[in-house]
């Protein structure tokens, strides 16, 4: 397994949630989020598919 299969198998907490929501609201672009996060960009998408939200691209 490598490091990032282990990034983005871990669960979100709620305050990452709410994080995520934030930074997508100040229009933060998922590169950005993927790197303050310390998850990968498909991981970010995922979540915010089932958040129903998008952030900008970059």
């Amino acid at each position: 397994m490598t490091q990032n299969d282990k990034m983005h198998d871990r669960p979100w907490s709620y305050e990452e949630v709410q994080h995520l929501r934030q930074m997508v609201n100040e229009g933060v672009t998922d590169s950005v989020i993927s790197l303050k996060m310390k998850r990968s960009i498909a991981d970010i998408h995922a979540k915010l598919s089932e958040l129903g939200l998008v952030a900008k691209t970059g």
